[in-house]
């Protein structure tokens, strides 16, 4: 506005006692509807939650509280009472496959030791280099490994089962420890190589410019400076590959066949006869054939969520 004297005057605020205008109302909350509603209570915490929970741990539970309370007990009691406390407890079944006379577990456990960590071994270093190059280069050629390398995740190892036992009779490495570490590393190098690979991403490539201004070549780059910083990943790679070779049960017992040893799985199977069976000392087996590979998970659990999600941020 323009005053008497000529100055531009601004207009006059409201007073304090003016109803404020109606933009300046906050909007009235908007009740959620339908699905939104639903959602909301279930993430808040509602009564369906725990109680879904609690019905879904029960049936993941329940074989293993049967396996396990089955191991202290006699075996007239399994057949019976399966699902009963052992009252009283009892380590006779434990001792009875610990001493058997065919020293079933002892060369059961040591082939699948043998086998298990050599092929974690080999998988690991292999995945880790062909990881690193993958997501480094930037040659066109390079995603045509990926595909391929996808294909090999979707293929299920009993699909291809029988090839690979012809070419294994054809090479002469069937019924050999070597023949079944060779087929792990070919089937399972495509999970080590994206877990690798997402994971790489995440690390900063100025460190190995920086190496290689220093004058390292690509060996001593990825040795020195890459591969200390893929623990986590490495955990990861070690975790999932060693429980999936080491329950595998249908290629050991393909590959090896019956006279040229068992591994920890496929010895259960064979210590069940025909006709009949002693129940205490499958369940003992069980136990035994489970304590080494849940030693190995809780030795690298710190670092198994962070190899997971290393590569989640980046790439």
């Amino acid at each position: 506005m323009i005053g008497p004297d000529g100055m531009a005057t601004r207009p006059a605020e409201a007073g304090a006692g003016a109803a404020p205008s109606t933009a300046d109302k906050p909007a009235p909350p908007v009740a959620l509807e339908g699905g939104r509603g639903n959602r909301r209570a279930w993430r808040g915490g509602g009564p369906a939650r725990p109680i879904v929970a609690t019905l879904v741990a029960a049936v993941f539970f329940l074989p293993l509280y049967v396996a396990l309370v089955n191991v202290f007990k006699r075996g007239d009691l399994i057949t019976k009472e399966p699902a009963a406390l052992p009252v009283p407890p009892t380590l006779d079944n434990i001792v009875a496959v610990l001493t058997r006379p065919d020293r079933l577990y002892w060369v059961s456990l040591a082939n699948s030791v043998l086998i298990t960590g050599i092929s974690i071994v080999v998988l690991t270093i292999l995945s880790a280099m062909l990881g690193h190059y993958v997501s480094r280069s930037r040659s066109r050629w390079v995603r045509a490994v990926t595909l391929l390398l996808l294909c090999g995740l979707m293929i299920p190892p009993q699909a291809i089962l029988m090839p690979v036992v012809r070419v294994m009779q054809a090479t002469g490495l069937m019924t050999t420890l070597q023949g079944l570490i060779l087929f792990n590393v070919g089937y399972y190098i495509p999970f080590g190589v994206f877990v690798f690979t997402g994971f790489i991403r995440s690390i900063p490539v100025e460190l190995e410019e920086s190496a290689a201004m220093d004058g390292a070549n690509r060996f001593q780059i990825f040795w020195r400076i890459v591969f200390p910083l893929l623990r986590p990943a490495t955990a990861s790679v070690l975790i999932f590959l060693g429980v999936w070779i080491w329950n595998d049960f249908l290629d050991p017992l393909v590959i090896l066949g019956p006279s040229q040893g068992t591994t920890v799985t496929t010895g259960i199977y064979r210590s069940i006869g025909q006709y009949q069976a002693d129940f205490g000392s499958v369940f003992a087996l069980m136990f035994l054939a489970t304590l080494p590979v849940l030693i190995f998970f809780l030795a690298l659990q710190k670092q198994f969520v962070k190899g997971l999600t290393g590569g989640a941020s980046k790439g």
